[in-house]
């Protein structure tokens, strides 16, 4: 009995809960920012916003005691003219002295910016007892943004931007940024995060503009140069098998690594495809699928439930139970992507 739906304004109490669990740049821990977030999405949905000014948040609802289990996020385009992408562009430097018969290879961090960037995934967060189960919580929250783009594509970028999690201290401060941003910058990792979500003039201006040599860090920090914290590790798994690498980006901040795909190879988005919804219900065994449907108005947007699905030329057949969840009727124009 879960439902994946757009968030709405009644939400923020179940939001602020979760957003607690992850305290992201994403997905703050702070009732201001949330309110805003919402009110960006709805608008988003309702597509009263510019397509690169769009951020979509999705909740995860269970229905038997309409509790909000988890979220999910797009940001149509990260990067733009007035707030860039930033990242660090991780590569190699050799350097070799014939007069002492020496070789050096340095992995080096270059500051780089992007004002027309990708579209970013993000804000994943479950609620740890409904992280593990059968109904697969989490995954359905990743895929559910792959069913909305397949169905939005003129809405998206080219190109698709997964920052993972790196590993954090028990403090939750970043020993990368301990050993290098902090230095340049004179804050603490925490405030630096909150500063950057409203203001990123100061990482341009205070960060050195030429190479930054990683072997003058600790032993420590340079190995958690682009390392995916545990928590991340499935998220990991998941992007690399639908169609993302890693490109050798980091985040300048904490150092985990950014993964990107085009959105037209990820698998989820060539499998997509769209029916309408057949008179009679489903009654034989079926594909497991996820199934979205998109609304122009009313208060929620869009739907979506992982549910079996039997398809018959261009006509899809569902269960009873996935068919009220949906709030659908016979000839609804439905979008499809498998669930595997």
């Amino acid at each position: 009995m879960l439902v994946l739906r757009d968030v709405q304004k009644s939400d923020l109490s179940g939001l602020m809960r979760l957003a607690k669990v992850l305290d992201s740049v994403n997905l703050p821990h702070n009732k201001d920012v949330l309110e805003r977030l919402i009110e960006r999405s709805v608008k988003s949905f309702a597509e009263k916003l510019e397509p690169k000014d769009r951020e979509y948040l999705f909740v995860l609802e269970d229905k038997r005691n309409r509790t909000l289990v988890g979220t999910s996020m797009i940001i149509a385009q990260h990067g733009t003219r007035e707030a860039p992408h930033i990242y660090f562009q991780v590569s190699q430097a050799e350097h070799y002295s014939a007069s002492l018969d020496r070789h050096f290879r340095h992995q080096v961090l270059s500051i780089g910016y992007n004002y027309e960037g990708p579209t970013e995934i993000g804000g994943l967060v479950v609620d740890p007892p409904f992280r593990s189960g059968p109904e697969k919580p989490g995954k359905q929250l990743s895929y559910v943004r792959f069913l909305f783009m397949a169905a939005q594509r003129k809405n998206f970028r080219p190109r698709v931007l997964a920052e993972l999690m790196p590993p954090l201290l028990e403090d939750g401060r970043s020993v990368l940024w301990e050993a290098c941003g902090k230095k340049f910058t004179g804050l603490d990792y925490r405030e630096a995060d909150q500063l950057s979500r409203k203001n990123k003039e100061f990482i341009k201006e205070l960060f050195p503009a030429s190479d930054i040599y990683v072997s003058l860090f600790s032993e420590r920090a340079q190995k958690l140069v682009g390392e995916v914290g545990p928590e991340t590790k499935g998220v990991q798994r998941m992007l690399e098998r639908i169609g993302f690498s890693y490109v050798n980006h980091i985040d300048p901040f904490d150092g985990g690594p950014h993964y990107e795909a085009d959105l037209e190879n990820v698998t989820l988005v060539r499998r997509f495809r769209t029916a309408t919804l057949a008179k009679e219900p489903l009654e034989l065994e079926a594909e497991d699928m996820l199934v979205g449907v998109t609304r122009p108005s009313g208060k929620n947007r869009f739907r979506a439930v992982r549910t079996p699905v039997r398809f018959d030329d261009t006509q899809a057949y569902l269960p009873t139970w996935a068919r009220e969840l949906l709030g659908v009727k016979p000839k609804d124009k439905l979008s499809v992507i498998p669930f595997e």
